[in-house]
């Protein structure tokens, strides 16, 4: 269910919360498909960092819809995909199993000349080895337009 869409003293307030995250196994099977789908070569392994997008994504524990309603915003609004930032602290390990932990970093409103009103949503995501220690961190951004409804 979405929520109403927030004004920017309640957008200011979603900063800091947090995904319920949860773990996300890099099956062989599943790097297989992903090399695939990109044209890698199957020995590539989990090296690049799009599977750590994919397995943050994964496990972040809230669908795209939730995540979206917190914004008040629902698929028909057209949200947008914005920036990726991915850093591999270490290459994934096919067959490992990672901890997914992120929350909301920022969250602005912002008006464009040609694009209107939208919402500009930074969040992060960490992966994390058995040990605690960091393996990759995804920082993105989603955008919400704010059309009338």
């Amino acid at each position: 269910m979405t929520s109403a869409v927030p004004d920017e003293a309640a957008l200011a307030e979603l900063v800091g919360t947090e995904f319920p995250g949860g773990e996300f196994t890099v099956e062989p099977w599943w790097v297989r498909l992903v090399n695939d789908c990109a044209l890698a070569d199957p020995e590539d392994g989990a090296g690049s960092p799009v599977f750590a997008f994919l397995a943050a994504t994964s496990a972040m524990g809230v669908s795209w819809e939730r995540f979206w309603g917190w914004f008040g915003a629902r698929e028909s609004d057209g949200p947008m995909a914005g920036e990726v930032h991915t850093v591999l602290h270490r290459p994934l390990r096919v067959g490992a199993t990672y901890a997914v932990r992120g929350r909301i970093e920022s969250a602005r409103r912002k008006r464009g000349a040609r694009t209107g009103v939208f919402d500009l949503v930074e969040y992060r995501l960490d992966l994390h080895e058995p040990d605690g220690s960091a393996a990759a961190s995804c920082t993105s951004s989603i955008l919400f337009p704010r059309r009338p409804r």
